[in-house]
């Protein structure tokens, strides 16, 4: 194979030191060509339906493509300078082309039933049957049964839904760094760290304007909302971010990244594709391969969970508004003041702050502690490495057997960056897999935009950033802890969009145990340990609010389940008169008639949660169930649960039904009393 295009180069690690964005459209385009040349071959009579012939070879034979998009991809989230931009965007209709014309492939759908129906499938692997089950169940959801003169439509539809989700994230990045919010006058600052001062005095000077620049993006805003004395301040960025790529033109975008109509025609297009699919909606379609069944029985969750954690929330907002009313004379609360009278209500309440707290959460430790977690849990090691990386900040991790043989690798990516997106995320560089050179290594990508460290100390994180961290480790482990040999069900392929989460919200509870925390911490100018007093009030403070926060999820399911169910985007309904209908039922705070979330509202329009943000509850009941075993059994790292853990959830990947997994490890089916006591909704 030709190597000299880096991303032809398929003989180990991404080539970050030399890839660059005029590769893409050469590579790309001969991974095609060679991907239609292959589904030719197997196509043909002369081929058998046999998993060797067929399924094993077009599983193999369409690997490097994946890997190969999927570093253009990630490229495109971590690097998204215009040079990228162009060259991700050029390719994505092929590549969505492709992937339509593949599902709609009438030969390949016929030699896989050819293959369930014959002698041979008996004789398969567990792992074989079931990626042989879904690859029928999927060809009939990308239009493989569709007439022939509907299938050129359907395959539109999936390249237009592509390039619609590439533009909804776009115009978020755009809108996200276009605003930024200058201050001259120091005194307009009060109550904000230094550290956060810091950083943003060398914002300023990097952006060559004096004084100190503030941005949307979260080291930045989070904290100017939860510790900014000057409610001028916290209002105007609270507009800035809640308003972006929106229709406005104040300021904070523009029109061309207004998200409106692209969310419009996204969800006019997952209609026409539903309905041409045999079902009534999107969200119908989106839960044929998941654990829920129908659109009713998530809503039915979604509000018996709503019915339960509401009086907390309508709690907490009273108690939230009679504190800023009584303690800091706000008489007309607004949604600006809640993180900020939130953090004042809380140190009054605890005596501690989030702030103090961060303090003891520097990098090195919490790294340290968080491998400890990973080696005491799992029985492997995690070491240091060395690999091309696409940033000076990313560093390269391996995970390794007590006798010191190679599990998998792992890209740490911490810091946040203008030309990165938003949030936290896993993803994968290369899937465990049985080749016939042996076992190939997975791979995965952990990503964070946390603020990266200012002079001479390290970085710290507040602990809900170290809950970030610990929550997208969870999923990374989910990868690289597989046994799977087969593409299609090794690590997280395969396993049910509303069971994926629950590896990843599992881990969360390590960071609430004093066994870990002591471990990982060390205050950053004095190097002592987080002292226990100050433990016992951030786990006294665990749940303070668990109402308001539970709610604002709730808020979000069931809008994006309503969304993709029951309404009409040619009806005279708005999308954001179908938010506040839902915040009318479930929210207690209900932001300004201006505020657009579902305009950045990039789960479900720029990623792949569409009808499927329900699946962090339903995964969260599962999580909680879970730990719950490491609680009954005395010890957060009872080695007997721990490799039960492992060798009925992690590694069995999608082999199996979810909910066969989780009873494989719990001995019964999932209870949501776990979630609503680690909530504080009823009693230990």
């Amino acid at each position: 194979m030709n190597t000299t295009n880096p991303l032809l180069d398929f003989s180990d690690l991404p080539r970050f030191d030399t890839v660059q964005p005029e590769h893409v459209k050469p590579a790309i385009e001969s991974l095609l060509a060679d991907g239609r040349a292959l589904i030719e071959r197997l196509t043909s009579d002369s081929t058998p339906a046999t998993w060797k012939d067929f399924a094993g070879a077009l599983s193999d034979g369409l690997e490097p493509f994946g890997r190969a998009w999927g570093v253009v991809g990630h490229l495109h989230s971590v690097n998204d300078i215009p040079a990228w931009r162009e060259a991700y965007n050029e390719m994505l209709p092929e590549v969505s082309r492709f992937y339509a014309e593949l599902g709609q492939n009438l030969k390949l759908f016929d030699k896989y039933k050819a293959l369930r129906a014959s002698p041979e499938y008996a004789t398969l692997s567990v792992e074989q049957k079931k990626v042989v089950d879904n690859e029928v169940r999927d060809f009939r959801l990308s239009g493989a049964e569709l007439p022939e003169d509907q299938k050129p439509r359907f395959q539109a539809i999936m390249e237009e839904l592509s390039q619609l989700s590439a533009k909804f994230s776009e115009n978020v990045l755009d809108a996200t760094n276009a605003f930024a919010e200058i201050i001259t006058d120091e005194s307009l600052l009060a109550g904000l760290p230094e550290d956060v001062k810091a950083a943003a005095r060398a914002a300023a000077e990097k952006a060559g304007v004096e004084g100190w620049r503030f941005s949307l993006q979260a080291p930045s805003y989070g904290p100017v909302m939860q510790y900014a004395d000057n409610r001028d301040l916290r209002a105007r960025m609270y507009r800035a971010y809640a308003t972006r790529a929106a229709e406005f033109t104040d300021g904070t975008s523009k029109p061309e990244w207004d998200n409106t109509p692209v969310m419009q025609r996204m969800l006019t297009l997952r209609q026409e594709d539903a309905r041409m699919l045999g079902f009534n909606n999107f969200a119908e379609v989106s839960l044929a391969p998941k654990m829920a069944d129908t659109p009713e029985q998530v809503l039915a969750f979604l509000r018996e969970l709503a019915a339960k954690a509401k009086p907390f929330a309508e709690k907490d907002i009273a108690e939230l508004k009679a504190f800023a009313k009584d303690e800091l004379g706000l008489t007309d609360f607004q949604p600006w003041d809640a993180a900020y009278v939130s953090e004042k209500l809380l140190q009054k309440r605890y005596a501690f702050s989030e702030q103090e707290v961060k303090q003891y959460f520097t990098e090195p430790k919490v790294l340290g502690g968080l491998f400890k977690v990973i080696e005491s849990l799992f029985s492997v090691k995690v070491k240091p490495d060395s690999a091309p990386v696409w940033h000076e900040d990313v560093r390269f991790y391996r995970l390794e057997t007590p006798a010191g043989d190679l599990v998998g690798q792992f890209y740490l990516d911490l810091y946040a960056r203008e030309t990165k997106r938003g949030g936290a995320w896993m993803d994968e560089a290369r899937a465990r897999r049985r080749t016939a050179d042996g076992i190939q290594k997975p791979i995965a990508y952990l990503n964070c935009n946390f603020a990266r460290p200012v002079g001479d100390k390290p970085a710290t994180f507040t602990h809900d950033e170290v809950i970030t961290l610990f929550h997208e480790t969870g999923h990374g482990l989910h990868h690289l802890l597989t046994r799977g040999e087969e593409l299609g069900v090794s690590g997280i392929h395969g396993v049910e969009w509303d069971a994926v989460e629950l590896p990843s919200q599992f881990m969360e509870n390590y960071c609430w145990e004093w066994e870990v925390l002591q471990d990982m911490t060390a205050h950053v100018d004095t190097g002592a340990a987080l002292p226990r007093a100050l433990f016992d009030k951030m786990l006294a403070a665990k749940n303070f609010q668990g109402g308001m926060m539970m709610v604002r999820q709730l808020e979000f399911s069931l809008f994006d389940m309503l969304l993709h169910s029951s309404f009409d985007p040619a009806g005279p309904k708005r999308i954001n008169d179908l938010i506040d209908e839902v915040r009318q039922e479930v929210a207690v705070l209900i932001p300004p008639a201006w505020h657009r979330f579902p305009n950045s509202f990039s789960h479900i329009f720029g990623g792949g949660y569409g009808a499927g943000y329900f699946s962090y509850k339903w995964a969260e009941v599962l999580s909680a169930d879970a730990y719950a075993a490491f609680e009954e059994a005395g010890s957060p790292f009872d080695p007997t649960v721990g490799q039960r853990f492992l060798d009925e959830i992690l590694s069995v990947g999608g082999s199996r039904p979810a909910i066969e997994s989780f009873k494989a490890f719990r001995g019964r089916e999932p209870s949501v009393d776990a979630l609503l006591r680690h909530s504080g909704m009823i009693a230990a």
